[in-house]
């Protein structure tokens, strides 16, 4: 066993203002391959541009361990495209993605990979038990499921960002050009072999989390738009449904007023609420339509690419070529 190499894992952590939770997360990623002897380790931390000193303590720490490798974006680019960046940055025979805050437990890892070497090229995490409170629980179940329901993918339900990937889905992302990507449904499209491993999320080890109700509604509106034609062929079934009521009104209203001597009221105000229902429609559809169109022109745009102010213990021969990818 000493004298066969070992098999290099790539752990990705995304970060930002994680001061209180960065150190206590490395340390326990590096307890949990100290267990592992015939696993070798590189840590990858994207950090969104923190302002308080987790860039600088990952500094320090990145100048004691080379396997623990860092890249600073320029701004805060959100956690899905940081994400998709460090999974681009990997260079292990799998990776494992795991959150700072150490709701998801390092510990689980030994597991993983042993589902893994069992042949399966992705092993997600599922969501047993949630510490959120009630409201949030259940939101982000229900959403689960309908975001499984609406889409034409496959994905798992009450599976988070907690994964083991393989190689071969490491490749397949480095293609990816996606100004607003979702993660969990892109990995879940591709197939292959998956699958889930239960276990109970713990509550946050220090700090405040940086998903407020705002970041949860815009990673769910991504999911949708992201694997669904719904909306678009909702907005075109509402439309016909309309049509078809208007016209069967119509109808009426000519057989009464023609053949049966019928003597309609004015109606303003029926008139008034059916022009306001009218707009208000087309203005919701338009919206639809819109986030369509949005998505298309950040993506014509090329704004998918992070822009990295520093990166630490990457060799200077990869990171030209990550420049020249870019």
């Amino acid at each position: 066993m000493n004298g066969e190499p070992k098999t290099l894992i790539s752990i990705l952590v995304p970060a930002l203002n994680e001061e209180q939770n960065v150190v206590r997360c490395y340390e326990t990623i590096v307890r949990v391959f100290e267990k592992l002897p015939e696993y070798s380790y590189e840590i990858i931390v994207t950090d969104n541009h923190s302002t308080d000193r987790t860039f600088e303590l990952l500094e320090e720490l990145a100048a004691k361990d080379r396997a623990l490798k860092v890249i600073r974006f320029s701004r805060n680019y959100g956690y899905q495209r940081s994400l998709l960046c460090a999974y681009k940055a990997a260079t292990g025979a799998c990776s494992i993605q795991l959150d700072c805050d150490l709701q998801d437990p390092p510990e689980l890892i030994p597991e993983m990979l042993q589902l893994w070497r069992l042949g399966h090229q992705v092993v997600y995490g599922i969501r047993r038990s949630l510490q959120d409170n009630f409201f949030v629980a259940t939101a982000r179940r229900a959403f689960y499921r309908f975001i499984t329901w609406i889409s034409d993918d496959e994905l798992p339900v009450n599976a988070g960002e907690f994964r083991l990937v393989d190689r071969r889905i490491l490749v397949e992302l480095h293609k990816v050009d996606d100004a607003s990507p979702y993660l969990r449904g892109l990995i879940s499209a591709m197939g292959f072999s998956q699958i889930g491993l239960e276990y109970d999320r713990a509550d946050r080890a220090a700090g405040e989390s940086k998903f407020p109700l705002k970041s949860m509604i815009s990673l769910a509106v991504d999911g949708v738009l992201n694997h669904s034609l719904l909306p678009l062929r909702f907005a075109s079934i509402s439309g016909i449904m309309i049509g078809a009521l208007t016209l069967l009104l119509t109808f009426v209203y000519l057989i009464g007023r023609v053949f049966l001597g019928q003597h309609w009221p004015a109606g303003f105000a029926t008139t008034t609420i059916l022009l306001l229902m009218s707009i208000s429609i087309n203005s919701i559809f338009m919206g639809i339509l819109g986030e369509y169109v949005g998505r298309l022109f950040l993506q014509a745009k090329s704004a998918s690419n992070p822009i990295v102010e520093s990166r630490l213990n990457f060799p200077e021969v990869v990171t030209l070529v990550a420049r020249e990818t870019r």
